[in-house]
């Protein structure tokens, strides 16, 4: 499995709800290491960063109801493919299932689904994968209130939540929660849901562009073919990654331990504009200057390490990457404080 990653999209309206919070946002980020840079990209951003984040937010905030209480402040979400998505469809429910089909484009986290059995009408992301509760806390109570937000903005504030179940235990006062949220939020539930009434799914939306949804639709799927693409190279890397040593990490061994032809795994990856020589060469470059830089592993065994047979390959290779020897690259970093 690739490593989880979420849209930039999602740091950028925590990061402005941070700043309309008036709280230490430069101080949050570099205690969880996430850089500025990384939050203004339209790069993803791994799903670890969250745990990071989270824990920072509440430790520099002392507030305990951090993501419930950033939840406030998020702006709207707009310009994203999946809003164009959703209002281009003629109804809230035609748009929340296209929403619902395309949420990975937001995060790897999202996996929820309707659930709409006579009155009974709700919104699951099923159970959790990580059970860092405080994480999974402010994380899903953000989140829930820039959902509502987007919701009450397409039905002109007709989306009321009728009740809000938490797969958690502690959280906030019922009074807080109610306030936030305008309904009642139970604590220990099997799975979390936003309970709405069914009766918003038949909603015209006013903004509705028919003409226009295909495509949206069109452009909602190359982006979702774009992460699978690079899920398959996030996949090969972790093949590198275990097999390096062995000296036998080929297009051919990857290829077989994918389960695919070689020719296949080659086309793949020129069409995220990259190859397999290319991701090694990277792979064995940044293992390297860790070695270099953090280690004081032995030359010949990060030979070995990264892979080459030889080390006058390496030395060759090192070169190229970074115009110094391994010798003067590890005495000009580990000499900088």
């Amino acid at each position: 499995m690739s490593e989880p990653t979420d849209a930039a999209i999602l740091f950028r309206l925590v990061y402005q709800a941070m700043r309309r919070a008036e709280m230490p946002t430069e101080a949050i980020l570099g205690r969880a290491g996430v850089a500025l840079s990384r939050i203004e990209a339209h790069s993803r951003t791994p799903l670890n960063a969250q745990l990071a984040f989270w824990h920072a937010a509440e430790e520099l905030s002392g507030d305990p109801d951090v993501g419930l209480h950033l939840g406030e402040h998020l702006p709207l979400y707009r310009g994203q493919v999946i809003e164009y998505l959703f209002m281009s469809s003629v109804s809230f429910g035609d748009g929340l299932r296209r929403a619902l089909a395309y949420q990975r484009l937001v995060s790897d986290a999202l996996k929820a689904h309707l659930v709409h059995e006579g009155d009974l009408c709700y919104l699951t992301n099923g159970i959790a994968e990580y059970r860092d509760l405080k994480v999974l806390r402010h994380f899903t109570e953000c989140l829930l209130m820039g959902v509502l937000r987007f919701f009450r903005f397409v039905t002109e504030s007709r989306f009321t939540p009728t009740l809000i179940e938490l797969d958690y235990r502690e959280g906030a006062s019922a009074a807080e929660y109610q306030r936030i949220y305008g309904c009642e939020v139970r604590l220990g539930a099997p799975e979390t849901r936003l309970h709405f009434d069914p009766a918003i799914l038949d909603y015209p939306l006013w903004q509705s562009e028919p003409e226009l949804l295909h495509l949206h639709e069109q452009l909602a799927l190359e982006k979702l073919q774009q992460l699978a693409r690079l899920d398959l190279v996030s996949e090969v890397q972790r093949i590198i990654g275990s097999t390096l040593e062995t000296g036998e990490v080929t297009l051919e061994t990857v290829a077989s331990q994918l389960g695919i032809p070689a020719r296949r795994l080659r086309t793949q990856l020129g069409e995220t504009h990259t190859s397999f020589q290319q991701i090694l060469s990277d792979y064995r470059c940044r293992l390297a200057k860790r070695l270099l830089s953090q280690t004081n592993e032995g030359i010949e065994r990060i030979v070995y390490l990264t892979g080459f047979s030889e080390p006058s390959t390496f030395y060759r290779a090192f070169r190229r990457w970074t115009d110094e020897t391994p010798v003067e690259y590890r005495k000009r970093k580990q000499a900088t404080p």
